[in-house]
Parts: structure tokens; sequence; C-alpha cells
């Protein structure tokens, strides 16, 4: 049987935890709100199942308590932000805030980042900008690398993701959030604890065959967007990315990058872009809302195929789940829960549930 536990229950225990571990109330309520943020949207690999990870690497000293985020350089439409090695959530909070603030000016902004860590999902900062009628992109160089070249077994390339956000007038925002990679490696993760296996098409052996088993997931890789056929695509754009959010910004990239899973020592020097858009520098904003509504109408009224119910625009699931989670809990499943009952005793604080 799976429990229901509340966003405010979750939120309430992650920030206990973090005030644990010496971040500060502000900074651990932060972090709290983003983090179950991403398990009421339905991104259960980064929610609140990465926190006995997050807590581990802080009480080894692999991620800084107290950092110092500041903008390095900047013009006014960019900015480079050193996180100090912060918790990625809170650097990516004052990237994404940066980059608004200066679309207001400038009518776009590209921040890049360096020396943060893991930050959750991409939609998470890409939404930002929708709350000031922005468009926010998001670029980041993930925290391990599962993918190899296309055509090589070495593993130089991480995930990856890309978001986009683009507001609407009356309906929904158009919401794109992806890994580079046919399935993000939290999704590995979260398997192998609940005992699943993964579906064919995932992660290939070093010998090409298909790889199901989430905790053989060391002896493989993932495939990247386009699988067997046409993974040069997804390769493509997991390196252009990596180039954009890591490289550009002297963030680690390609043999550089650290495996937070299994290094909890050495800070990982993770690399982000964040970009606000603001239509208004464009035309009549509220004009370009209304044709985001009008694509969307078109979009999700046209004839589908035989057996298909409803076509869906990107972000609507997670809207949906969202408004469900926010009613009935966040789903707990019982791997999960003994996890976080298990750091609750390690941090003396009360078990979850």
């Amino acid at each position: 049987m799976t429990l229901h536990i509340s966003a405010d229950r979750l939120r309430g225990f992650a920030a206990s935890a973090y005030l644990t571990v010496g971040i500060s109330e502000s900074d651990a309520s932060r972090i709290a709100e983003l983090q179950i943020e991403a398990d009421l949207r339905g991104a259960d690999g980064h929610g609140v199942f990465r926190l006995p990870q997050y807590v581990r690497r802080i009480r080894t000293g692999g991620v800084n308590v107290a950092p110092d985020i500041r903008v390095e350089r900047e013009t006014a439409a960019m900015a480079l932000v050193d996180g100090d090695n912060g918790m990625g959530h809170l650097v990516m909070r004052f990237a994404a805030r940066t980059a608004i603030a200066k679309a207001k000016q400038a009518g776009v902004a590209w921040v890049g980042v360096r020396m943060s860590n893991h930050a959750g999902p991409a939609s998470l900062y890409a939404t930002m900008p929708l709350a000031e009628g922005m468009i926010g992109m998001y670029f980041a160089v993930g925290n391990a690398n599962h993918l190899a070249p296309w055509g090589g077994i070495e593993l130089l390339l991480s995930t990856n993701p890309i978001a986009v956000a683009v507001p609407a007038q009356e309906e929904l925002p158009i919401v794109l959030d992806m890994a580079t990679t046919t399935a993000a490696y939290g999704k590995v993760k979260t398997a192998a604890q609940r005992g699943e296996t993964m579906p064919p098409g995932w992660m290939i052996d070093f010998q090409g065959k298909q790889l199901t088993d989430p905790k053989r997931a060391d002896e493989g890789m993932l495939l990247p967007l386009g699988g067997m056929e046409a993974g040069f695509k997804g390769y493509g754009l997991a390196l252009v990315i990596g180039l954009l959010a890591g490289t550009l910004n002297d963030a680690a990239m390609g043999r550089e990058v650290i495996d937070f899973n299994k290094d909890d020592r050495t800070a990982t020097n993770t690399g982000h872009a964040i970009v606000a858009i603001d239509p208004a520098a464009f035309g009549d904003a509220q004009k370009f809302r209304d044709q985001v509504d009008r694509l969307i109408r078109d979009i999700r009224g046209s004839k589908s195929l035989p057996g298909v119910d409803r076509i869906w625009l990107p972000g609507e699931r997670s809207q949906a789940k969202r408004a469900q989670r926010l009613k009935n809990g966040v789903p707990m499943p019982e791997p999960l829960l003994a996890s976080l009952n298990k750091l609750a005793a390690e941090l003396g604080l009360g078990p979850l549930a």
C-alpha cells in the first residue's frame, strides 16, 4: 500500500533535516519549497527522494552550507553567477531572479552559473520567469556521466536537460522539460529503489544489448534521445547543452564531471544556464499570449489517431498531477518512506510517517 503525505508535511520534514545539518532557517525553507515542488509536479526522482543523498553530501563536506552566491561578471543582458558550492536550489533561485531583473531592463537576459550543485528538475527554473509574463529557458550539465558519444562506450556526457516555459493568456503555459537521454537517470534510481525493471530502450550494456535491471546500471549507459535508430540527435543535443551550461561558464563538462552518486566529498562545479525573455520587448505581450492560446486550442482540438483520447500539450500532465497531489498528498512508496525514516533517525528527528 502506498501512503500519501501532504506537501506541507514533506516541506516541514525536509526543512528540519536541512536545519539539522547546518543550513540556515531561511535557506532550509527555500530548498524544501523547491524540492517538494518537484514532487508535486511528478518529478519523483528529483524531489524528497534526493533528501538522503543531499544530506549525506552536506554532512561529508561536499556542499557549502553557507555559500556566498554572487555575480562574478555582468553586462546589461548577461551575468555569470558563482554559486560558491552551495545547494543548487539556492544558486539557481538566485540566477533566475537575476535573469528576470535584467530582462525587465534589457528585454532578454542570459545568466550562466558555475560552482553549483544538483538543483532538481529543469522546469523549476524555466517556469520562474512566467510569474513576470516572461519566457524562461533552462539548461544544465547533469551530475554524473551516463551517456557515451554516439557510437562509443566511454561515458563522457550526461543527461543534460533542457526546459522551456512559454506563458499563455487563459490557457496553462507551455512547459517543456526533458532530458537529452530517453530517460532521466533519476528514473533509473527510483526504479531500483522500488524493485522495478526498466523498459527496453532506456539503457544498453557496453556490448549494445538491452539493460532492464536498474541495479545493474553501472554495467551500461543511457541511450540518447532517438534511441538505437536516431540517437545521434540526442547525443548532439546533450553535447551542445553541456557546452552552453558547462564549458561556457567554466563549469564541469566531459571528463571533469563528478559522479555525485558515488563521490560525496568533491565539489561538483555543476553548470547551469537560464534565459529570461520579455515578450513585450518584441511587441504586444497580450497579443503574443493570445496567439499562444489559439495555438494551444488548435493543437488540443486537432484530429487524433484511433484510440487516442486526448492530445496533450507539454506541461499539462504535470499541472494535472500537481493539482491531484495538492489535494490527495504526494504518493510515498514503502522503500522511499523507509529511507526517509532512516534519515530521520540518524538526524534525531521524528519519523516522517
